[in-house]
């Protein structure tokens, strides 16, 4: 049995925070700018930070499984 939890959470997380795709923060001219497809490297540090605070609250604090066959 494979568990695909991790795979699954990890893979919507950077879908989702990806710096630019659907929000960046901090932006260019505003603190949060939505779907500017422009990034920066302090917009690239945060979401990281917030990738892995996210990340590490789903798999380690809630346990997130889920399992196949």
């Amino acid at each position: 049995m494979a568990d695909w939890g991790p795979v699954v959470i990890a893979v919507v997380l950077f879908v989702l925070l990806s710096p630019g795709l659907l929000f960046q923060l901090p932006g260019r001219m505003r603190v949060v700018e939505f779907a500017d497809m422009q990034t920066s490297a302090l917009s690239i540090l945060v979401h990281a930070i917030i990738f892995f605070g996210l990340i590490t609250i789903f798999l380690v604090a809630i346990g997130v499984h889920i399992y196949t066959g």
